[in-house]
Parts: C-alpha cells; structure tokens; sequence
C-alpha cells in the first residue's frame, strides 16, 4: 500500500461568475461588471477520504468567493490576498493557494475578452 504522506491532493472551483464593482476608476465601482474566479488549493490529504473535516469542502471556498466578491476593491490584487487570506484561516493546512480574477469585457478601447490578476501562495517550510 502507498505511503499516503506523499500524496498532494488538489481542490479547485473554475469560473465562479459573479457581478461585482471592483475597480480602480469611481464609475466600475457604479456601473459593475462580470468576473470569474478561480481557486486551486493544495494539501497533503490526511484520515478518512469519506469525512469532510478532512479536506477542503470546495461549497466553503465558494462561499469565501462569495463573500469576498461582495466587498468593493479598487484592485483585484486586494480582492485575492482577501479570498487567500481567508482561505487560510479555514484551511491552515494547505500548502499552495492559487486564484485568479478575470474582469470580462473590461471598459476600455479595443475588443478585450477579459484581464486577469492572480496571485499564488505558498506555505512556508
């Protein structure tokens, strides 16, 4: 049987869409505008793969996007250390958390689809 220690088990939520007003000029923060989030965690799995306490519950990471989204920034730089930071504080465990916010069809000149900020952690060894 494998030594279960060596494994790193990945949790991830892809294109959570949500309407928001980040944005660094006063009139996103009045119009809004459509962003997608991602999360990618990752952990080395412990105990019984059948018990949620065990891993990370991807509805919590929803919710943490969720809640985050619903908190006006400026920069979506700000909008992810919040939704990593949090993230930590529920998972302590983890060793890598990656998100990336696309702001779609940003107003600006010019047929863009969407920017994209991200920003990954790493546990300390």
């Amino acid at each position: 049987m494998p030594d279960h220690s060596n494994f790193i088990q990945t949790v991830a939520l892809k294109d959570v869409k949500c309407f928001a007003f980040h944005g660094y000029y006063p009139e996103e923060q009045l119009t809004g505008i459509y962003f997608l989030t991602d999360i990618v965690v990752e952990f080395v799995p412990y105990g019984d793969t059948e018990n949620l306490q065990h891993t990370v519950n991807y509805e919590t990471l929803n919710n943490i996007i969720l809640e985050q989204m619903e908190q006006t920034q400026k920069m979506l730089e700000t909008v992810i250390r919040n939704i990593i930071d949090r993230t930590i504080a529920v998972y302590p465990f983890i060793l890598t958390a990656t998100v990336g916010i696309r702001k779609l069809h940003p107003p600006m000149p010019g047929d863009i689809g969407h920017s994209f900020v991200q920003l990954k952690y790493t546990a300390p060894v």
